[in-house]
């Protein structure tokens, strides 16, 4: 799959799902889950155990299915992400090196940043999609504030968005949104409720698709 056709995915889609776990036990049966609701487009992070293995038993579970690597923080995580099978990168920060090593990959980046001038040094770098981050905390009224004068960057809203605030982000102008934990649905128990988690997946999807 080139780089123009799985961005095209990603910018098609709208919807990032993290997959950040503490137990990598946890992480097959969640991304089995998200996929059963319908996503299409998933991050499973630098800090989940045994992130390198789980991409690259997504891509051979799930071939129908995007899989990159998140928490991207160097360019030796972002290479061995690559070796691994990664379809895209998505890093928390502001580091144009991963930039140079995505693209000579062939893959996207969906690069953090939060001030004007992070944005504006990441997309003149070359990132493909802006993440907004952490968006919870700079709020809808700051994003236009600053797509007003930037309005033609791809921007993901990432951090503090869930299922009750997604549209709100996707109506005020993001492209896109991620999100993690809140898909996650927990029972009485504190274990994975995965029939909860897929429907999550699926009444987020359907929102999105309404749009």
């Amino acid at each position: 799959m080139t780089k123009k056709e799985i961005l095209n995915i990603i910018l098609s889609e709208r919807v990032l799902a993290i997959i950040r776990m503490k137990s990598a036990q946890a992480v097959g049966t969640s991304v089995a889950a998200l996929v059963k609701g319908g996503m299409r487009v998933l991050e499973i992070t630098s800090n989940t155990p045994d992130f390198l293995k789980h991409i690259e038993q997504a891509r051979k579970m799930h071939q129908h299915t995007l899989t990159g690597a998140g928490t991207i923080l160097t360019g030796k995580l972002a290479r061995a992400a690559i070796d691994s099978g990664a379809q895209f990168l998505v890093t928390p920060n502001t580091n144009t090196d991963i930039i140079t090593i995505a693209a000579n990959a062939g893959i996207p980046v969906i690069m953090g940043a939060y001030t004007p001038t992070e944005i504006l040094r990441a997309s003149q770098a070359g990132a493909d999609i802006i993440k907004l981050f952490p968006a919870g905390i700079a709020g809808i009224p700051y994003m236009k504030a600053v797509t007003a004068p930037l309005d033609n960057l791809r921007i993901f809203a990432v951090g503090g968005i869930n299922t009750e605030n997604a549209q709100s982000w996707l109506e005020a102008g993001a492209i896109g949104v991620g999100i993690g934990s809140q898909l996650m649905a927990k029972g009485a128990d504190g274990k994975l409720d995965l029939t909860q988690t897929v429907n999550n997946a699926r009444q987020l999807m359907a929102m999105v698709k309404s749009l």
